[in-house]
Formats: C-alpha cells, structure tokens, sequence
C-alpha cells in the first residue's frame, strides 16, 4: 500500500512541478486559438498531455527502481509505454499543426502500428478461441478507445474526469490480482490527471490536446486487457465496457448523428453528449459532474458487479444496459430531430 500511494504523489508532484517548465519551453508552440467549434473566449495552453506523460513515466520509473515486478510484468509495461508514447507523439504532432491537423488516414495507420507494438508485446484481449480474432479485436479495442477519449475531450475537465474514473474502475478490480503493472501503472495516470484537472478551469487555460487525449484513451485500453476480470465469473470480462461506458456512449452518438444529418463521422460537429445536455437541457457547468457521478455510481460499480456476479445475471445486466443505452441514444437523437434530416 505504501508504495500504491508513493506512485500516485510521485506521478501529481512531476506533473504539477513539470507545468511551469512547460510553459516557459513549449507555451509559444502549443497553444490553441478559439474559433470555429470552440467553446473557449481565450487561447489555451496545450501542454496538459505533456505533463500527464512526464508524471506518469515517472512515477513508473520511480517504482521499477525501488521494487522488484512479478515475472513478466515489466515486459507488458515496457509495451504499453512504448505504444502510448508513440500515440503521445501522434497527438502532439496534430497539435503542433492546428487548426489543420494531421490527415486522418495517417492518424489510424500509427494507430494501428501502436496497436500492433503491443500486441507484438503480448498484450491483447484473450477472450476468443481463435487468435485472429483476439488480435483483430484488440485493434478495433485500442484504436476505438483512442479516438473515443480524443472525441470526448471537448468541455473542459470531461475527458480528465472520465480519464480519474476509468483509472480508479481498473484499480479497484485489478487490486486483488497479481498483474501489478495495472494496479501501478492506474494510479501513475490517476495521479498525474488530478494534478493536472484543477488548470483546465484557470486562466489561461491548459487543456489536454489531441496528444493528452489519446494517450488517455489508449493507455485505458491497453491497462483494461490486462485486468483479471473472470477470477470469479468466466464473463467478467464484460466490465471492461462499462468502465469506458462513457466515451463509448458519447462516441456512437456522435457517430450517428453525424452520419443521419449526412455529416461525414470523422469530421468535427457539434453534436456531442456532453455540449447537448449543456445547451438543450440547460445542465451548464454541471454536465462534466453529471457525467461524473454517471461513471462513477453506475458504470464502476456494475462493472464491479459483473466480476463477482454469475454469468446469468452478467448476461441479464448486459442486455438492460444496451438496451437503456440504446433507448437514451435514440430519445437524443429524436430531440436533435436528427431523423427528419436523414429522411
């Protein structure tokens, strides 16, 4: 325990400590103008995923040095960092290119070549009985997610707070197991997000960029296979959807809004959860606590549940959480009268 809580003020002191330096360095050169689809009056820093990165690769390092990793343990983390980082670079570089960006057939092939590292580092999803299939999930697993938490990212602290949840979901299940590069390696983001989540709502504003945002969601993806989910229930691994609940949730709603409006899915809108429940619903500044409370009181504890509950009832929760989202989804949709546009 001592050395959870050590990775975890290791990872918000370098990150916070690591700002500063930030912004006298790479201020200039990262820094996102308002306009277009932007909610934000002011320019804004992006150096939030850079400071994650450092509090993160830090603390890991830390612990590697001081403790001995069960056999294997290191290899895995050593491919999950390698993979995020090459995700980080990605991002970063599509920072430094705005507003345009880079192409998005060059974003998903890296994707797919992170995807590839890791699982040429054996970690992947081991649900199936053919390895192909393991393989070809992985890639829609990790390269989905990536962009899920890069779409997410579009009010301020949204994509931190679910980031907080997400990583909190893999610890508290992991806890138990001897796969110790999850427990660590959570509390390394965990830490390094809540040091960095109070400067999206300060002036001027740091927020994520594309390079944060991505490297948050793929890091989630790649930590969420190694979770030990079916130690007591065979469909266990089911959990790992609703901890990423959320961003998954927000992104097939974008997706069909978008493409039942005849927008093209992969361009920028905006038609996301979050900004609808803010503007049509009036929730505000609330919508990031609504968000919240949804991930943290509903989506961990089912996913909780499910790795300790029966495969009957696993399959029960699964089918009335679908269809809750689905008849959510399709109540939003309705509202967006986005089917008058379809037709």
């Amino acid at each position: 325990m001592n050395l959870y809580v050590l990775t975890f003020l290791c990872a918000a002191a370098v990150a916070a400590l690591s700002l500063p330096l930030l912004k006298h360095t790479l201020g200039r050169f990262l820094t996102d103008q308002p306009g277009g689809l932007k909610t934000h009056s002011r320019p804004a820093l992006l150096l939030g995923g850079c400071a994650v990165l450092a509090g993160t690769i830090s603390a890991l390092v830390l612990i590697r040095l001081i403790t001995d990793f069960p056999t294997g343990t290191l290899h895995s983390l050593r491919g999950i960092l390698g993979a995020g980082c090459l995700i980080f670079l990605l991002g970063l570089l599509d920072d430094l290119r705005k507003p345009k960006g880079l192409p998005i057939w060059l974003r998903l092939l890296v994707q797919a070549i992170a995807a590839g590292l890791l699982i040429n580092y054996e970690v992947y999803v081991q649900i199936f009985q053919t390895t192909w299939l393991n393989y070809a999930f992985t890639f829609l697993w990790l390269v989905g997610l990536t962009n899920a938490f890069n779409l997410l990212d579009i009010a301020d602290g949204l994509c931190t707070s679910q980031t907080v949840i997400c990583t909190l979901g893999l610890f508290a299940i992991a806890l138990p197991g001897e796969l110790w590069y999850v427990n660590f390696a959570a509390l390394a983001l965990l830490g390094s997000c809540l040091a960095c989540w109070p400067h999206n709502y300060k002036t001027p504003k740091i927020f994520l960029g594309d390079g944060g945002s991505t490297f948050f969601g793929f890091f989630i993806a790649a930590l969420s296979m190694g979770t030990q989910y079916s130690r007591h229930n065979p469909y266990g691994y089911a959990a790992a959807l609703f901890i990423v609940a959320v961003p998954l949730l927000d992104t097939t709603f974008v997706i069909l809004a978008r493409a039942l409006q005849g927008k093209n899915p992969l361009k920028g809108s905006n038609d996301h959860l979050a900004l609808q429940l803010k503007n049509k619903y009036h929730f505000k500044n609330h919508t990031v606590i609504l968000l919240f409370a949804l991930a943290a009181i509903g989506c961990n504890l089912l996913a909780y549940t499910l790795t300790k509950t029966t495969p009957a009832h696993t399959l029960a929760l699964c089918v009335l959480a679908v269809l809750g989202a689905g008849m959510f989804i399709l109540w939003l949709l309705q509202k967006l009268n986005t089917f008058k546009h379809s037709s």
